[in-house]
């Protein structure tokens, strides 16, 4: 059967295929490819960070070479991104850890914020965006603050909570350069902008989207930071400062209370497992697609990846076919576990993975007509000289979450709630105190019981297929992690910026792939390379042999990983 986009695709047509934005034309995208800073592979025996800011990365690396923990570090960093990555990041939205000490002990958090206990009454659909869509609160703080718990009773942690938040702070209060990431981020949203009335009154300079490089204060964020340096991580949910968060979230329209707030509670929970080659891959609990990674990968491996050339035709497609099931498996299941049951052990099972795997024809796709997810994430990796190690992600949701400030105090609030579903019979459906699914899923690579590679991306839907390229790569291919940061990743199914549900490949990946993968039935969209499209991703290699680190964020991000 002739595919419909590619199955007659000449070198011209390949060409065209990307537009402008592959061919010259400086729009806002090629801007930001231009724009953005040379990634670098960081190396070092001391400790590293990496995030997708290297100003909060720097923040972070201060902490280590200060004496402080991988965990004290990641705070720092993420405390960071909120402020200087605001399009991404905010104290507004929910984070996930995965945390291991110097000796193996591994644990989770999970910080989802829960529908009210009092829903609204939405008439068709719940708006992604506005007031309606501010329908979770908010647990971004309180992984943190339970993260420095952890760092304080264990890890002999050095640092005082108002210590971590002073650089972010500091760039709130004195501002700093705008980003190449945000300014493509407002330029894209600029129509829309009346539906994001806290990002056009709050990110914009005199009614004008700012210039790359120009300085940006948040002084409302920083008076809101501070307070939470004196009194600590939970005022965010049953102190004075929640009493002015719930003000907020009620005078713009949110359905959430003061009430809602005060039962907002990160979980700490024992990591999902799945066996890959001679390691171990973690990920967090359902509601996250944590599980979902770890069936793509643990379906990978039941192929001998390395007698299949990287980057060939072979490749790219079985990794397609194995995201194809986990994610049928994902939206059938995935949810809260206590709202639904979400059998996680039969899933990764091993009579289950193998089934999964014997199902792909190497010479023909699946058909793939499900509905893509969007969303917007930072990663942070952090691991020190003593052996703990920090894997994070944080989010908003959408770029610029609902796009409504939680009034006066400077905080965007996340989207997360849009995600539920109105239908009684979804997972997903929307209930009193429920949490969302959630896309966020970070990742640790354990070989004998220890560290070997801290793992995570921003991309939604996008990011178990990241995580299965770039785990490949370093694991089968052993690429270093720049090296693998850097190669053509793809994106399965419809995206914000084109609804065709088509596998979206980076024009690098070459033009006989893209008509070999034609060829077998996949319909195939050319996206341009290095685009920010396909994620952010970051990784940091721990060599247990030689004490070495080895790290890298994405070259089509802002950030980079710094050794100490």
């Amino acid at each position: 059967m002739k595919n419909k986009i590619f199955h007659d695709m000449t070198r011209r047509d390949f060409l065209s295929a990307s537009g402008a934005m592959a061919l010259g034309s400086m729009t806002p995208l090629s801007m930001a490819l231009e724009a953005r800073p040379k990634s670098v592979l960081a190396t070092s025996t001391k400790g590293m960070v990496t995030s997708p800011h290297e100003l909060a990365t720097n923040a972070g690396l201060d902490v280590l070479k200060s004496g402080g923990n991988a965990i004290e570090a990641a705070i720092a960093i993420a405390a960071c991104l909120s402020v200087t990555y605001p399009h991404f990041a905010s104290f507004g939205g929910d984070a996930f850890m995965i945390i291991s000490d110097r000796n193996g002990k591994v644990r989770t958090l999970s910080g989802i914020g829960q529908a009210p206990m009092v829903l609204p009454q939405y008439s068709g659909t719940i708006p992604v965006r506005g007031p309606g869509s501010m329908l979770t609160t908010a647990a971004n703080v309180d992984t943190l603050g339970k993260a420095f718990d952890i760092s304080n009773k264990e890890l002999a942690g050095s640092k005082s909570w108002a210590e971590l938040l002073k650089p972010a702070i500091g760039f709130a209060r004195n501002g700093f350069p705008v980003s190449p990431s945000e300014r493509f981020w407002m330029d894209f949203r600029q129509k829309e902008m009346a539906d994001l009335p806290g990002v056009r009154s709050n990110f914009m300079i005199t009614g004008k989207v700012p210039e790359e490089g120009q300085l940006f204060k948040q002084p409302q964020l920083a008076d809101t930071l501070e307070v939470l340096a004196v009194r600590g991580y939970r005022d965010f949910y049953d102190g004075k400062l929640a009493e002015k968060i719930a003000k907020g979230l009620k005078d713009a329209g949110s359905p959430l209370t003061a009430s809602d707030l005060a039962r907002t509670q990160a979980r700490i929970e024992p990591p999902l497992r799945v066996a890959y080659r001679d390691g171990i891959l973690l990920a967090n609990q359902p509601p996250t697609q944590g599980i979902t990674t770890l069936e793509i990968m643990g379906i990978l491996d039941r192929f001998d990846l390395k007698n299949i050339p990287e980057g060939s035709a072979d490749y790219y497609h079985v990794v397609v076919e194995a995201v194809k099931r986990a994610f049928i498996d994902r939206n059938q299941y995935v949810a809260d576990p206590e709202f639904v049951k979400v059998p996680s052990e039969k899933l990764l099972s091993k009579a289950h993975l193998d089934q999964l795997a014997g199902g792909i024809q190497m010479k023909q796709a699946l058909p793939w007509p499900h509905v893509f997810k969007n969303g917007d994430t930072v990663y942070i990796g952090a691991t020190d000289a003593q052996g703990n190690s920090v894997s994070m992600l944080q989010t908003v949701y959408f770029d610029w979450g609902s796009g409504v400030m939680a009034g006066d105090t400077g905080i965007l609030w996340h989207n997360r709630g849009a995600s539920f579903s109105l239908k009684p019979d979804h997972p997903n459906v929307l209930q009193p105190g429920k949490r969302p699914f959630h896309t966020l899923n970070p990742g640790m690579y354990l070989k004998n019981d220890k560290p070997h590679i801290l793992y995570g991306t921003q991309g939604a839907d996008g990011q178990p297929q990241t995580l299965a390229t770039i785990l490949t790569r370093m694991i089968d291919y052993n690429m270093d992690p720049l090296t693998a940061l850097s190669k053509p990743r793809f994106l399965l199914g419809k995206t914000f910026s084109d609804t065709r549900d088509s596998l979206k490949l980076e024009k690098d990946a070459g033009e006989q792939v893209f008509q070999e993968l034609a060829r077998r039935g996949h319909e195939m969209s050319v996206i341009p390379a290095q685009s920010p499209l396909s994620g952010h991703p970051g990784a940091i290699v721990i060599d247990q042999k030689t004490g070495t680190f080895s790290g890298a964020h994405d070259p089509r991000s802002d950030g980079r990983a710094l050794g100490v």
